[in-house]
């Protein structure tokens, strides 16, 4: 109660901070093609900090108005067809400014991050971070978010559970190991679960920024392997109104995913309205239907908020909705899949877009308010949070589990104004969860979890290199409560608190134009989760039976990485290398021939294997980059490699559930068609190898595959209207296989039930329709 009044305290207490006069200030100044000279319409003109944007008139020329009167700040230049361009602007001047892009057939790296801990061009910044496009997140190829950014960022997997369920892996760490932001705030759904998806629209980025590496210093706990930072659109430029439909349709599972959006900006103040719904039948394998596999997603969400001379406060909202089925595998004597009655599925059943029992209902709702004050002397940034997560797993009506999570975040950054290079910055967070059991059956005690942390963080830059160090401090308390169930202890309470302090410092620099270096070194921690210190129960969806550990120390993590990056007219690419190594390293293993029966919902005895919550010492280490060749500008041949070695040095064993080395390979044609724009053709094969390397207690090898992609694509001018239009083919050879981190491949080595091994999905072609709505101008 004392945390949510102080919530409630700081989040009014912010409308009334000191922020700099209101004065009339307005950026102008044109964008021309470097080479001609000439003025280039249509350019796209943003301060990713303040949360403005611009476009330019005919007469390619721009102006913002209602900015702060002085200080720095990144702008960023986009127009096709050119190199994006990043620049910082000193606002204390008046002088209209000349933005000169250059022709180029890529978009070039030089884009501006906002997920570290200060705003810079991706040159200048040590962390490694890939940035993913509106257009790369909506790519039809891909059946979620989080499929859409690992197909096409090196370093990144995903654990599936069929097409509905992805969450990410980042340098083989996932779970609560990779840190989700949206909107600003951290995404907190039960990450430790890992048969459920993130809780957020897939289409409501605008931008993805991946962080690969520990990030701990800015994000605290969890942020031992990455994080995902979902970036909503800009606000519309003033006196617009605008938005996007988006429809798609695939035939392996039926999927149709819709999603329709309206943004607008009257004179600073902003709005943007959203409404989504997925829905798809169980889906097919080159051997078959899966039973029960469908799923149906509904999404809403709005934003409003201020844009002014003193900064920007926007307040978001949203509602997440999500209805999985659920199938533990049983057969009929003729080898068909079987309902618990002994009925078996038929042809009509699988394609049945109603979900059987049993099955998940996730939802999520979220509320944040993210401001950023200008101050006389630097800056201050505020994101509130409230989420209440509510995770139901039913046998019938009435939910058997029901996790209800409700979630209090704060975080706060002061930037003091840049001074011969020197830019310093102070953080602030804390949270609050309380999670509550609302179901008759048990896997993790209620729990209360409280975190505070606090860093210092200082960036240098020269001409062409950078330096920055930081320091942080944690400080984490989990309350597990006990419950008795038949005259039994189910769950015994316990108390632990963590504290921690980390650090880190990275280095940049750019030899030439063409040519960057970035390493970074440091120490991050995690501490324990409550369903790794006091499960206690039968997991649903994991097929095992867990017990918690609450005597677990907090994972603690030394890195180095380095990274090289070229980027040429003809060829761009990056090797990077990483070594991690985890003291304490937490994870639940099953011991052969150590097993427990329980009874279902029906009375009927299953036999489940047990999984144990404990810790190792463990070294993760790898490679990975990405290589793109453009002979010509039609032609582009995009290359993505990885690969991550990761060993139990305990147990001298590798590590379970390690994604496999892969090998992206991309053909695309972008030819120039009479009454069409972005036009084009591609052809991929993605080369996944063999992951022989496994615990084999409780895991087994995965064999390696070859799949077969191609997809076509364009915008036609229906007069002034575009319309984007886009076929996508996935498995085209419906190729039979098993992805590593899939959690339906063959694994049940107890042997009681052997019933697992449903194949990935196999082929699948979707149709895509995306319109821009420009509906006032």
């Amino acid at each position: 109660m004392k945390f949510k009044l102080s919530f409630l305290i700081l989040f009014l207490s912010t409308f009334f901070l000191p922020v700099y006069p209101a004065v009339d200030v307005a950026l102008t100044g044109k964008v021309i093609d470097a080479q001609t000279k000439e003025t280039l319409p249509g350019a796209v003109i943003s301060i990713p900090q303040l949360k403005v944007t611009a476009i330019t008139n005919n007469s390619g020329q721009f102006s913002i108005n209602n900015l702060p009167k002085k200080g720095k700040f990144l702008v960023q230049v986009v127009y096709i067809g050119y190199k994006t361009l990043t620049q910082t602007i000193d606002f204390s001047t008046t002088t209209p400014l000349i933005f000169a892009l250059q022709a180029s057939v890529i978009e070039g790296r030089e884009v501006v991050v906002v997920g570290t801990a200060v705003s810079s061009n991706s040159k200048q910044n040590s962390t490694n971070v890939s940035t993913l496009t509106r257009e790369q997140l909506l790519a039809p190829s891909s059946t979620n978010l989080i499929d859409a950014i690992s197909k096409q960022v090196p370093g990144v997997s995903e654990i599936t559970t069929g097409p509905a369920i992805s969450k990410p892996v980042i340098r083989g760490l996932g779970s609560n190991r990779v840190v989700t932001l949206s909107d600003g705030v951290k995404q907190q759904g039960q990450q430790w679960g890992d048969e459920h998806g993130i809780e957020i629209d897939q289409f409501s980025p605008e931008r993805a920024e991946v962080l690969r590496g520990a990030a701990s210093l800015l994000y605290g706990s969890d942020a031992l392997g990455g994080v995902i930072n979902l970036l909503e659109p800009l606000p519309a430029p003033v006196g617009e109104i605008k938005g996007e439909v988006v429809s798609n349709y695939s035939t392996n599972n039926g999927l149709t995913a819709n999603s329709l959006m309206l943004t607008g900006n009257e004179n600073g103040f902003v709005w943007r309205a959203r409404g989504s719904y997925s829905n798809a039948y169980s889906f097919k394998t080159p051997t078959g239907y899966f039973p029960n596999s469908g799923y149906n997603e509904t999404n809403l969400s709005g934003m409003i908020g201020l844009n002014k001379e003193w900064g920007y406060s926007n307040i978001n909202v949203s509602y997440f909705k999500n209805n999985i089925g659920f199938y533990d595998p049983s057969f009929n004597s003729q080898g068909n899949y079987i309902r618990e009655n002994g009925t078996a599925f038929t042809d009509a059943d699988y394609t049945n877009r109603t979900i059987e029992y049993p099955r998940q209902d996730i939802r999520h709702y979220k509320i944040g308010w993210n401001s950023n004050f200008i101050m006389p002397n630097g800056q201050l940034k505020v994101d509130l949070g409230y989420q209440k997560n509510q995770r139901r797993e039913l046998d019938n009506a009435d939910p058997a589990l029901f996790f209800d999570l409700s979630t209090y975040s704060a975080d706060l950054k002061y930037y003091i104004d840049e001074s011969n290079g020197w830019q310093p910055v102070f953080g602030l967070s804390g949270d609050y969860g309380n999670s509550l059991n609302k179901g008759t059956e048990f896997l993790v005690p209620a729990y209360d979890t409280y975190g505070i942390g606090a860093f210092g963080y200082v960036k240098k830059t020269w001409e062409k290199s950078t330096f920055n160090a930081g320091l942080r401090y944690d400080y984490r308390r989990n309350n597990g409560y006990g419950l008795i169930e038949n005259n039994v202890a189910r769950f015994t309470p316990f108390t632990n608190t963590f504290s921690n302090i980390s650090g880190a410092f990275g280095y940049t620099h750019e030899f030439n134009d063409h040519l960057n270096f970035k390493a970074n070194a440091g120490s991050a921690f995690r501490s324990p989760n409550p369903a790794e210190l006091g499960s206690n129960g039968v997991h649903e969806g994991t097929y095992r039976y867990e017990i918690g550990n609450p005597n677990l120390k907090p994972e603690r993590s030394y890195q180095v990485d380095a990274t090289l990056e070229y980027e040429s007219k003809m060829i761009t690419g990056s090797l990077g290398i990483y070594e991690n190594y985890i003291h304490d390293f937490i994870y639940a293993a099953n011991k052969k021939g150590d097993n427990i029966t329980v009874n279902d919902a029906n009375g009927n005895p299953q036999l489940y294997p047990v999984y144990r919550y404990g810790q190792v010492n463990a070294n993760l280490s790898g490679f990975e980059g990405s290589l793109t060749i453009h002979p010509t500008s039609f032609i582009h041949f995009e290359n993505l490699f990885g690969y991550t070695y990761a060993q139990n040095t305990s147990l001298n064993r590798p590590l379970s559930f390690i994604p496999a080395g892969s090998l992206r390979n991309t053909l695309r044609f972008e030819p120039k068609i009479k009454h069409t724009t972005d036009s084009y053709v591609y052809i991929g094969i993605d080369n996944n190898f063999a992951q022989n390397r496994f615990d084999p207690d409780f895991e087994t090898p995965t064999s390696g595959y070859t799949l077969l992609n191609a997809g076509i694509g364009t915008t036609l001018m229906l007069k002034h209207q575009p319309l984007r239009l886009s076929v996508s083919g996935n498995n085209l050879l419906n190729k039979a296989y098993y992805d590593a981190l899939s959690r339906l491949k063959p694994g049940r080595l107890d042997q009681t039930d052997p019933t697992l091994g449903v194949y990935n999905m196999g082929r699948n072609i979707t149709f895509g329709v995306y319109i821009p709505l420009q509906i006032k101008k």
